[in-house]
């Protein structure tokens, strides 16, 4: 599976093609499909272009992205930074009456059980976004592995081997609890193609997008979101 992350916390100065209003997330959406993305991970954002929460932004954006790419599973992010309060961002969660298919908790932010136990709740899916063996290790003393639609494997490191160096560390733990959730693995940045790359490899699910990198594997800028998803596409089937 190929998501598409379309725009994160960045912002038109990181890139004029990122996303921000709902119509322009939306727009992105019917791109990043044709170009061969199957799911959708997006940031709703406010009046002012912020990263939100609040139950009307939530609203606004799913409900346009339904309207025009309807058979799309959509995730949206529950990162602590867009809402550092942990009571303030349960009560938005809580408030929300349009409600994404799914969303991603972090386990190395405060309140994340929390967060996935009000998720869980209200029906929607739970991408566990794993950073660290650390991470790994709080996921299986947890017993999260049955509650979750998949894991997230994020590897945030600037050297591509140390990335790969983490991922099968945190993959090793999570073979030897048996662990059976599938994984997405993704980096960011100067890790995020060799991610994708190595996930094909190993027969997982990724993403790309601009949120997680703005330059194509030729090392040239990308133009949009769909120049990204037609370029990991092209490394999926090739691995296929």
């Amino acid at each position: 599976m190929l998501q598409a992350c379309l725009n994160g916390g960045r912002s038109k100065a990181d890139h004029p093609s990122v996303p921000v209003s709902a119509a322009e997330i939306t727009a992105d959406a019917v791109a990043v499909r044709a170009a061969g993305a199957q799911e959708l991970h997006v940031h709703p954002r406010n009046g002012d272009g912020a990263e939100s929460l609040a139950p009307d932004d939530v609203a606004r954006c799913l409900e346009s992205l339904r309207n025009k790419v309807p058979d799309m599973p959509i995730g949206v992010s529950t990162g602590a930074w867009i809402e550092p309060q942990l009571t303030t961002r349960l009560a938005q969660i809580e408030a929300w009456d349009v409600t994404p298919d799914y969303a991603s908790v972090n386990l190395n932010e405060t309140g994340a059980v929390d967060v996935i136990g009000l998720l869980l709740s209200k029906g929607i899916g739970i991408e566990a976004g794993l950073w660290n063996a650390d991470d790994v290790r709080q996921f299986v003393k947890l017993d999260l592995g049955g509650k979750c639609l998949r894991i997230l494997i994020e590897m945030t490191f600037d050297d591509p081997a140390d990335a790969e160096k983490e991922y099968r560390a945190c993959k090793a733990l999570l073979d030897d609890a048996r662990i059976a959730a599938p994984v997405l693995l993704h980096g960011d940045g100067p890790t995020a193609w060799h991610m994708v790359e190595l996930a094909a490899r190993q027969g997982h699910d990724t993403r790309m997008g601009l949120e997680d990198c703005l330059l194509l594997p030729t090392q040239q800028r990308a133009s949009s979101n769909a120049d990204l998803i037609a370029a990991a596409r092209t490394i999926l089937q090739r691995a296929q």
